[in-house]
C-alpha cells in the first residue's frame, strides 16, 4: 500500500526529521490558489479558483473556497476532494446545508441540486510575520433560487493562520465570520451536516486503519451526535512512524461549545469505511443569522506525523482555549 504524496516538480521535497524541524511559514500565490509552504515545502493550499470536474460529472460540482491538499509535516496528503461518492466534498470546507431564505429551502452544501454554492471572492488581506502567515478571504455564498436570479444570501470572511512551529506537528487556526447583505435573516435550519469545519480524510483510510477519538472518549462509532472540545482522527501513512492525523479544536466561544459532530461510524455501509468528520454547530438546534449582525466560530488544527494521546490533544485544547 503506498500513501498519497505531495509531488515536487520545481524542487526536492524536504523531509523533516523525526526529531524537530523549524516551521517558518510563507505563502505563495498561484494560478490555482494561495500555497503556505516551510523550508520550501507545501503544508496546505487555499484553492482560488474552481476546481475542474472528472468527465461526466455535472459542472455544477466545480468549486472554489476550499482547503486541500493539506500535508502532514512529512508530506503526507491527509484531505480528498471529489471523491465518486460524493462529488460535493471539498477537503477542509464548511457550506451550510439546510437554510431558509425568504422562505425558501436553500442548500449551498449540495453543490449537484443547483440550489446554492460558495465560492472564493477575494483576498482581504495576506500577512507574514515571525509568529505565523495568515490569509483572509471574502467567500460568498450564493441562493440560486432567488426570483430576481442568483444573489448574494451570506457573506463569510474566512482566515487561515499557519503558525511557526518548533516541533514534529504545526498549527493552524480556521476562524469564519459570516453575516447577510440581505433585510431579512438567514435560518440555518438544524441538521445533521453545515457549517462549522468538514474534513473528508485521505481515500487510503477505513475502519481497519484508522481511528477517531473525542474529548468525551468515543470512538468512531461512538462519536456522531456528541458534543466534543477537540476530535483527534489519525491513521496509516507513509510516515517513518507509519501514522499521521489532525486533531481539532472547537474555541469556547463558539456556538453551541462543546460543539456537535457528524462521524461518519463504521458500519455505515453505503459510504464503504470512507473517513469524514465535521463540528457542526447546528446539528440539534437551528441557528438566526440576523441583518447587521456578524457570527464568528474559532477552530485550530494540530497537524501530525506519529500519535496523538488524549492527554496531549487536552492540553492543545487548554492552550488554544485561553486565546
Amino acid at each position: 500500500m503506498t500513501f498519497k504524496r505531495l509531488l515536487f516538480i520545481t524542487f526536492a521535497p524536504i523531509i523533516f526529521s523525526c526529531n524537530s524541524f523549524s516551521l517558518n511559514t510563507t505563502m505563495e500565490e498561484t494560478s490555482n490558489g494561495i500555497n503556505f509552504k516551510a523550508s520550501g515545502q507545501l503544508l496546505l493550499t487555499y484553492q482560488t479558483a474552481k476546481a475542474d470536474v472528472p468527465a461526466g460529472v455535472k459542472p455544477e460540482f466545480r468549486k472554489s473556497g476550499f482547503i486541500h491538499p493539506l500535508a502532514s509535516p512529512s508530506g503526507q496528503v491527509l484531505t480528498r476532494i471529489q471523491p465518486p461518492d460524493h462529488y460535493h466534498h471539498y477537503g477542509i470546507w464548511g457550506p451550510w446545508t439546510k437554510t431558509t431564505i425568504e422562505g425558501r429551502e436553500v442548500d449551498f452544501w449540495n453543490l449537484g441540486d443547483g440550489k446554492g454554492r460558495v465560492d472564493f471572492e477575494k483576498v482581504i488581506s495576506k500577512k507574514t510575520n515571525s509568529k505565523f502567515s495568515e490569509l483572509v478571504v471574502r467567500q460568498n455564498h450564493m441562493d440560486l433560487l432567488a426570483p430576481k436570479g442568483p444573489q448574494l444570501a451570506l457573506e463569510e470572511d474566512l482566515s487561515i493562520r499557519v503558525w511557526n512551529k518548533e516541533g514534529e506537528r504545526y498549527l493552524v487556526d480556521y476562524s469564519t465570520t459570516i453575516s447577510t447583505p440581505l433585510k431579512s435573516s438567514v435560518k440555518l435550519e438544524a441538521y445533521r451536516y453545515g457549517g462549522g469545519i468538514g474534513f473528508r480524510a485521505t481515500e487510503i483510510w477505513d475502519p481497519s486503519n484508522s481511528t477517531i477519538l473525542t474529548s468525551k472518549g468515543l470512538d468512531r462509532n461512538g462519536a456522531d451526535g456528541s458534543f466534543a472540545k477537540w476530535v483527534i482522527v489519525e491513521g496509516v501513512s507513509d510516515a517513518s512512524s507509519g501514522r499521521s492525523g489532525i486533531l481539532f479544536l472547537s474555541h469556547p466561544s463558539n456556538r453551541a461549545h462543546p460543539e456537535p459532530l457528524r462521524v461518519w461510524p463504521e458500519d455505515d455501509h453505503d459510504r464503504k469505511g470512507n473517513v469524514f468528520l465535521e463540528f457542526c454547530p447546528i446539528r440539534h438546534e437551528s441557528w438566526e443569522i440576523l441583518p447587521g449582525k456578524k457570527y464568528t466560530l474559532h477552530y485550530r488544527m494540530v497537524v501530525f506525523d506519529g500519535n496523538m494521546t488524549a492527554a496531549e490533544a487536552e492540553e492543545y485544547w487548554k492552550t488554544f482555549s485561553k486565546n
